[in-house]
């Protein structure tokens, strides 16, 4: 199962997904850990914490990071954030498998919005595990739900702050040092690199966090080719818990206005 999102300013719809309105998030530049008072933290009995807040991220720096290449890292038993920030291009292949995420993470919903207007770009809502879960066996797909295909107008291409607001889930088990590293590439070209901590989530729990990413300025030549070479924009999102890969995300983009 993949997602196609289309973000003309409205609501993306996605292949095996339902989708749903958009809602106002409040606005704070302050990031403490998840599960204090960053996120809105819901566990399965209770629900704890104020309204939901937003972090910020940065932009990652590589300097003083040796360089890594895909090869090297699919060799090693545990990936680290150090290990992806010294990669130069984009992955071929997914660096970990579905059954090292042990915590049972699941993001259910996902929106964008531009911090400026707070107009919503688009907003898709997975549903729930169990019902991704029926039907045939045969025709499971194991990275089902890893790669994402956004279709944006060229006007995204200038927009310089936006808010995504993820929720997730998590089983039994508590998730210390929960941490994204997410790097957006144009063909071997990095464009800019973000680093996100959720920190803490207590067990069985449900989480919601508005991330702000600063997007930094592009040139006319690179958003014209970027605008007609949809999808060679590419980005790798990589999670870890304890500073260990235990997930890896993939999307492209296009600019074009249209599939």
């Amino acid at each position: 199962m993949s997602y196609s999102c289309a973000g003309t300013e409205a609501v993306c719809t996605g292949q095996g997904a339902s989708s749903s309105g958009s809602t106002t998030t409040s606005e704070t530049d302050s990031s403490p850990p998840c599960g204090t008072r960053a996120c809105k933290n819901q566990s399965s009995s209770s629900e704890r914490g104020a309204a939901m807040k937003v972090k910020k991220g940065c932009n990652s720096t590589d300097a003083g990071i040796p360089v890594t290449t895909e090869e090297e890292l699919l060799r090693k038993t545990d990936i680290t954030p150090e290990d992806v920030l010294g990669l130069q291009k984009i992955t071929e292949n997914y660096l970990c498998s579905p059954e090292e995420n042990v915590y049972q993470i699941d993001f259910t919903r996902f929106k964008i919005r531009d911090m400026e207007t707070s107009t919503v770009l688009f907003e898709i809502t997975k549903p729930p595990a169990s019902e991704r879960t029926q039907g045939d066996k045969r025709d499971y797909d194991p990275n089902a739900g890893r790669f994402v295909r956004y279709q944006f107008t060229p006007a995204f291409l200038r927009l310089r702050q936006v808010g995504a607001t993820v929720e997730f889930t998590v089983g039994e088990k508590p998730i210390n040092n929960f941490r994204m590293i997410e790097r957006h590439y144009f063909r071997e070209q990095l464009l800019k690199s973000f680093d996100f901590e959720f920190g803490f989530c207590i067990p069985s729990s449900k989480n919601t966090c508005e991330h702000i990413y600063e997007f930094p300025p592009l040139s006319e030549e690179i958003m014209r080719e970027m605008i007609i070479h949809p999808y060679e924009t590419q980005s790798d999102s990589f999670y870890f818990v304890d500073n260990k890969l235990v997930m890896h995300n993939k999307a492209d983009y296009s600019y074009s206005g249209g599939p």
